[in-house]
């Protein structure tokens, strides 16, 4: 390839798959017992995992297993975000809800969440006295997390909720994004406990996609 055009290779069109990729890259925060596991500019990977399928939702769904995040079916959902999330918390909330969830949030979230007529219960902070956020993940009272935070005091406060989380391999995000991430996954991928069926998922050879990707570079 090197030394050689596009056109020499025989690339003149984009070669468009028909499936949907999604990449992962895994984390070592499991091996560091006491660090706060949330994303930094100095963090690096131990590797990266990636899920095919024909839907976003099946793909994503597939790329969180292989990094060992398993996506809850049903239970509870807690959510607390930051002030400039709450606008955008109540269409999230709903879709939770609709797929089976029992909502809980902290003080200003569950006003949001209320507000928009979707039944949430209210749960303290950590900082806001007993039983909070922190005791129910230590019962494992808790499925699924959904926490943004802004501000070295706010992410102070919720970096006992990150490690919680991971040591009970509870599934969490620190983004609005891959909140709507999971909904999707859960609702596409079949995981959703409604769904009366095995999860829309398909086993894929690595040769079949090749193939398919052959297929198309040659009709294009």
């Amino acid at each position: 390839m090197a030394g050689k055009t596009l056109l020499e290779q025989g690339f003149t069109t984009e070669v468009a798959p028909e499936v949907i990729s999604v990449k992962e890259s895994v984390f070592p925060f499991s091996k560091f017992p006491g660090v706060d596991p949330i994303l930094g500019p100095e963090m690096k990977s131990t590797g990266e995992v990636m899920g095919v399928g024909d839907s976003f939702g099946e793909a994503f769904a597939k790329a969180s297993l292989a990094a060992g995040v398993y996506l809850p079916r049903n239970g509870r959902a807690f959510i607390s975000v930051k002030n400039s999330d709450k606008p955008m918390t109540a269409g999230l909330a709903k879709q939770l809800h609709d797929l089976g969830f029992q909502l809980i949030a902290t003080k200003g979230t569950a006003a949001c969440v209320q507000a928009a007529g979707v039944a949430c219960e209210l749960v303290n902070k950590v900082t806001e006295g007993r039983p909070d956020v922190a005791d129910l993940l230590k019962n494992e009272g808790i499925d699924l997390i959904i926490n943004t935070t802004e501000g070295r005091q706010s992410i102070a406060d919720s970096a006992v909720i990150r490690r919680l989380a991971l040591e009970k391999k509870v599934c969490y995000t620190t983004t609005l994004a891959g909140g709507e991430a999971f909904c999707i996954a859960i609702r596409q991928a079949g995981l959703d406990g409604a769904a009366k069926r095995l999860p829309g998922i398909k086993v894929r050879r690595l040769q079949d996609l090749h193939a398919a990707l052959k297929t198309c570079s040659d009709g294009n």
